[in-house]
């Protein structure tokens, strides 16, 4: 997995390749997720990955990511000091623990290309768009006032959402929830 981001903080997005043990890629996922750093990024990669291997019943899982930074910080070889990356960093442990078996490891920046070609091609798709958003999935608008769909993952009495909220502090927003089924 890897995160981009043009800028720092600037547009950036996330890549992920899933691959079964044998190594066969079993799915490719990308997404943009606006103006943010590139450590944002790579977190929102990671959730993605931990989110898609949950969704689909995988007991056990090996992440591999050319960001060191993520990789001391998720080990616990490196404190999170960063407001930021505080509330991801904790959503992803959280969420780590939910499987049987989890590793991380530092990957050369080589062995990392398919994911970074992929977050790369988010952002590229995203510049095409008007004003620099991804153009929207169907069901969804970026104009603000209007509907925004997002997942979120309910935990410990709290929704977290599973990627970046274009909103200001203080927003009032209402929720419909819908239970996705598998």
């Amino acid at each position: 997995m890897d995160g981009a981001a043009r800028g720092n903080p600037g547009p950036a997005s996330y890549g992920v390749v899933v691959r079964d043990p044998s190594g066969l890629v079993v799915a490719r996922l990308k997404k943009y997720v606006g103006q943010c750093t590139n450590n944002v990024a790579e977190y929102y990669g990671l959730i993605a990955a931990l989110d898609y291997a949950q969704s689909h019943g995988i007991r056990a899982l090996r992440i591999e990511s050319d960001s060191e930074l993520l990789v001391k910080q998720m080990r616990g070889q490196y404190k999170v000091k960063s407001a930021d990356l505080r509330p991801l960093f904790e959503q992803a442990r959280k969420m780590c623990g939910d499987f049987q078996s989890f590793a991380i490891e530092h990957v050369v920046r080589e062995r990392n290309r398919e994911a970074d070609e992929l977050a790369n091609q988010a952002l590229d798709e995203s510049s095409a768009s008007p004003a620099g958003f991804a153009a929207p999935k169907s069901g969804t608008r970026n104009a603000k006032n209007e509907a925004h769909r997002i997942r979120a993952r309910y935990s410990g009495g709290a929704l977290h959402p599973l990627e970046p909220l274009d909103l200001s502090e203080g927003s009032d927003v209402e929720l419909t929830i819908h239970f996705r089924r598998w």
